[in-house]
């Protein structure tokens, strides 16, 4: 674990345009060799789902916001994250962005987006909401990056929507989604798209809750195990 006052020191400078967000990390601890800023734990279980672009119009705030969509809808989150704070935390929490991490991406940038979501996630903590971490992976060498700053134990999330139709994508998915939990042992994950028997059997095995949100953001499957509740 590490604490850099240089990240805050940076995010207070005078006359300096704070380009890359200094200011949400500024009080964090990092863990890793990327240093990616660490998530306090989160054992609440989101209720319903409604996504970001929507959440912005709704006035149903029992749910949870997630970004599984296209990054053009919430790039704003990280452009403005102030801006939107007020309006996030009228909901029960949130899960963090889902920024994309391709496997075709340069390496370097799919760590970004990594650190991206997880310097939001930080600062939206220390604001008061409720987060779970959103575990996005790209090729094999994000697996354990994307779990560096995540506590073992707690709730986390994965987006499956739009990548469990192609044999290759699906498998790959569902290897790194295992890997991930294997490691980090949760005590609940929660899937927004398509699960797999693999994902159900291993969550049987290791007595973790699964919990599947369909594309339909207020259908909920609670999955213990096998058996659908």
């Amino acid at each position: 674990m590490k604490n850099y006052d240089k990240t805050k020191k940076q995010s207070l400078r005078k006359n300096c345009m704070d380009v890359f967000n200094a200011f949400l990390v500024c009080l964090a601890n990092f863990a890793g060799i990327y240093e990616l800023p660490i998530i306090l734990p989160t054992y609440d279980k989101p209720n319903a789902l409604i996504k970001f672009s929507k959440c912005l119009k709704s006035n149903n705030y029992n749910c949870w916001v997630h970004f599984y969509e296209d990054d053009y809808h919430f790039r704003r989150v990280w452009l403005h994250p102030r801006k939107y704070l007020p309006i996030l935390k009228k909901y029960n929490g949130v899960i963090l962005p889902d920024f994309s991490v391709y496997r075709d991406m340069p390496f370097v940038m799919q760590i970004w987006n990594i650190y991206r979501s997880m310097a939001i996630g930080f600062w939206l903590q220390m604001n008061g909401i409720k987060v779970i971490p959103n575990l996005r992976f790209g090729d094999m060498r994000t697996y354990e990056i994307c779990c560096d700053g995540i506590s073992k134990g707690c709730v986390i999330a994965f987006g499956t929507h739009g990548l469990m139709k192609n044999k290759i994508d699906r498998l790959i998915m569902v290897k790194g989604i295992i890997s991930i939990i294997n490691y980090l042992k949760p005590s609940c994950v929660v899937i927004y798209g398509s699960d797999d028997e693999s994902i159900r059997l291993l969550c049987q095995q290791l007595n973790i809750e699964l919990l599947v949100f369909k594309d339909s953001y207020y259908q909920k499957i609670s999955i213990f195990g096998l058996e659908a509740k």
